[in-house]
């Protein structure tokens, strides 16, 4: 009995060899390069899963590595994964093939997160189109003056809390992240639900909109690994927003919904322009505004916080520069007569460091998305692949920013690259820093507004510098979905 047992075993184990032999060989037979390292079974995840680098990390190496090649082919698992690097093929799968291409690679179970998954980010079909009408809309020039009046209030408890911890002392020395998430949650709350967020408070209650964030963009390996292996997602049915905050946005829409209809003058926020556009009759569907209420404020805080974190980064370190955008600030100012609306819009040279800065530090690095129906790309190098539905493609955002192809002296912090006339001869597709085609960020432009009243606000009035807490160069984590610096920038503040 043993002999035989033992040849099945053998034959078995062969099989297998064979088969994953097959799967790993995908790429070779359609002629696209592999990354380097794929292990039988694991493929190329075993340094995500280790912790040695994140999946962003490993998709610029990969992109810097293969310079000479339109796509480069990579294994999860034993799942085929295709990174895109040229930037005509790019195009075919942001924009002009959006069709085939429109589906993000990170998935939300709808009874898991029936508020997160109505979010443009995650929805598709009728629901993505219905709810990205209303959220442009929102953010249409019309509404994002009137949004303005509550940013510029938040600018005010913004001035006064630095004020308050300059009377202690002549510096103050703080985290970027923990100051501008204290600036973004508050225009969350006051311009988007026209509450408190209590940000600027020294005792802090569990209403503070900067400590809501923590456990959902804060990823851990583990959850990251959930993103992309949905299946387990499906299974252990892992929610993406704790219910303390799923009730937590409920809440606020169900006592806003209670005080609203007993007050004659509507509100100026977007919770109110959510409403209305709600209205059907006398019946409005709650779940619908709060997940519009969530979308506004993951959309809204997060992302600002990081992209302002590295702005607030370059500046300390290029006082050069920080002097000239004060310099604008400052004149621009003047000229309408205080920090308005047309002002902000004015400020051109504040565009050329938010744009440089975006380039430099992406706040996402690389683009996840999934083909739906058979199409195929073309590379200008003359590779060619008929992609599978199912098919998982990628786009190194750092690695289009970085790419001395494109960009000359990549390294270089150089603001003047976005200038009038630099800008335009800037290669499409190799700027990303909110997508492109029909998917790219429908709250880009309120995410400029508040970034620019935050700078405006910062610069006219105080001084940046670098602490000797931020360690040079700056070290990503291996464990977060967003740009994360493990041991914080900080810097110090003084008056001018």
């Amino acid at each position: 009995m043993t002999y035989p047992f033992f040849t099945l075993l053998v034959g078995a184990f062969l099989l297998l060899c064979f088969y994953l032999y097959l799967k790993h060989n995908h790429w070779k037979r359609n002629g696209i390069p592999t990354v380097k390292g794929c292990i039988p079974i694991m493929g190329h995840l075993l340094p995500l899963i280790t912790g040695k680098m994140n999946f962003a990390k490993f998709i610029q190496g990969a992109y810097k590595e293969y310079k000479d090649y339109s796509m480069v082919g990579m294994y999860k698992g034993i799942k085929p994964m295709l990174l895109v690097r040229d930037p005509n093929v790019v195009k075919t799968v942001l924009q002009s093939n959006f069709t085939s291409f429109h589906e993000n690679g990170l998935k939300i179970e709808p009874d898991v997160d029936p508020l997160v998954s109505k979010n443009p980010f995650f929805c598709y079909g009728d629901v993505w189109s219905n709810g990205r009408k209303r959220l442009t809309y929102a953010f249409s020039n019309v509404r994002l003056k009137i949004l303005f009046v509550s940013v510029t209030g938040v600018c005010k408890k913004f001035e006064n809390f630095l004020n308050k911890q300059l009377q202690k002392n002549n510096k103050y020395e703080v985290e970027l992240k923990s100051l501008f998430l204290k600036f973004t949650g508050e225009v969350v709350a006051n311009a988007g639900f026209g509450i408190e967020g209590h940000c600027f408070e020294d005792a802090r209650n569990a209403n503070s909109f900067d400590q809501l964030f923590g456990d959902t963009f804060a990823e851990s390996l583990v959850s990251i690994i959930r993103f992309y292996f949905p299946s387990i997602n499906r299974f252990l049915k892992i929610k993406f927003l704790p219910k303390r905050l799923d009730q937590f946005f409920r809440n606020i829409v169900t006592e806003n919904l209670e005080v609203r209809r007993k007050e004659l003058v509507p509100r100026n926020d977007f919770l109110q322009l959510m409403i209305d556009m709600e209205k059907a009759g006398e019946h409005i569907d709650e779940e619908v505004v709060a997940a519009h209420a969530v979308s506004f404020f993951v959309d809204g805080v997060e992302t600002s916080s990081v992209t302002l974190r590295f702005v607030g980064y370059d500046l300390a370190i290029h006082p050069d520069i920080q002097d000239k955008l004060r310099n604008e600030v400052i004149s621009t100012i003047e000229k309408h007569g205080g920090l308005t609306y047309e002002a902000l819009k004015d400020m051109t040279y504040m565009n050329q460091v938010i744009s440089e800065s975006q380039r430099c530090h992406a706040a996402i690095c690389y683009m996840h998305k999934v083909c739906t129906e058979e199409s195929e790309l073309q590379g200008s190098d003359g590779l060619t692949y008929r992609v599978k539905p199912g098919t998982d493609i990628f786009i190194s955002v750092h690695g289009l920013h970085s790419d001395p192809t494109y960009w000359i002296d990549p390294e270089v912090f150089d603001p003047e690259r976005f200038n009038e006339e630099r800008k335009q001869t800037i290669e499409k597709m190799t700027f990303l820093p909110f997508g492109e085609g029909p998917r790219i960020c429908v709250g880009m432009r309120m995410a400029m507004l508040q970034m620019k009243a935050c700078l405006a606000n910062l610069l006219r009035n105080y001084k940046l510098e670098l602490s000797p807490k931020t360690h040079i160069p700056l070290k990503i984590s291996a464990n977060h979905i967003l740009s994360e610096v493990p041991d914080g920038i900080w810097v110090y503040i003084s008056k001018l």
